[in-house]
């Protein structure tokens, strides 16, 4: 059973919430960050991969995803904080966090701000921060709303948004095969997300290419990141730089997985993060 709640963050603003309930046999609280556009709503692979271990699942939409409120100018740092309100309103203290796409850097910032709380954190195809350091565009099939976000901020990726169409070539065939079956609540949450228009996605982008908030040397706890090798919207590069960065950070490739179908290994990426959590605290 999933209970949905809105959650008053510091300032006023709302975030609404979602929670599978406080007796999970496992003792272990995960904390998912969606991905760019989602409304925040837990899905139904992640709840299955969860409940079968005994894990109790927190989700809630970032700012102005499903139905919480605008938080203009946020950046990527913010999430820790909303996070941290949605924690303590459900009286938990500790849990490890796992974020898709966009909830990447999200999660990566609450186990940067919140390190007395953050047990462990996935990041499954999450982007890296802004960098010279390496091509950050590069085999990004579509990067024009991050370029548009980088290069004229709010205003130029609010233009870019008028105009924004999807492009097929970003996902490879595994990708496409994945929405179709196993993955199809991934889609199905995109085109609810619409209803809430697109300042979350606008937002979102904005902060990713801007300065995130915290230095990924921050993150003491472990990481594991999981990229798909054959991703065309967040390239490998990515996944690889931040494991240059991150101090105690794993890199799980998937030769054969795109953006999409690498959401297939969460199951088994919840049994590592259980195994990387127990060693850490041993």
């Amino acid at each position: 059973m999933v209970t949905e709640l809105d959650v008053s963050a510091p300032d006023g603003r709302i975030l609404h919430a979602y929670d599978t309930g406080a007796d999970a046999a496992s003792g272990l609280t995960l904390m998912w960050h969606h991905g760019s556009p989602q409304t925040g709503a837990p899905l139904e692979p992640v709840l299955a991969a969860t409940r079968e271990r005994g894990i109790r699942l927190v989700s809630y939409g970032r700012p102005s995803y499903g139905g919480s409120t605008p938080n203009p100018g946020r950046d990527v740092a913010s999430a820790a904080g909303d996070v941290a309100a949605v924690a303590d309103a459900l009286g938990i203290d500790l849990f490890a966090v796992m974020g898709a796409s966009g909830g990447g850097p999200h999660a990566l910032a609450c186990a940067a701000l919140l390190p007395e709380r953050v047990r462990g954190v996935v990041t499954i195809a999450g982007i890296a921060p802004f960098t010279e350091r390496f091509d950050w565009f590069g085999g990004m099939v579509a990067p024009e709303g991050l370029r548009s976000a980088l290069e004229g901020g709010r205003a130029g990726r609010a233009a870019y948004a008028d105009t924004d169409e999807f492009d097929p070539e970003q996902f490879i065939p595994a990708d496409f095969a994945a929405l179709d079956g196993a993955w199809s609540s991934v889609g199905e949450d995109v085109g609810r997300s619409a209803q809430w228009g697109d300042d979350g996605l606008i937002d979102d982008d904005v902060a990713f290419a801007s300065p995130w908030g915290f230095d990924l040397e921050q993150v003491a706890a472990p990481v594991l990141l999981v990229q798909g090798d054959l991703d065309r919207v967040v390239p490998r590069l990515h996944a690889s730089w931040m494991l240059s960065r991150l101090p105690n950070a794993q890199l799980w490739a998937r030769p054969e997985d795109g953006h999409v179908s690498v959401l297939s290994v969460i199951p088994d990426a919840l049994d590592r993060l259980v195994v990387l959590i127990g060693a850490n605290e041993a």
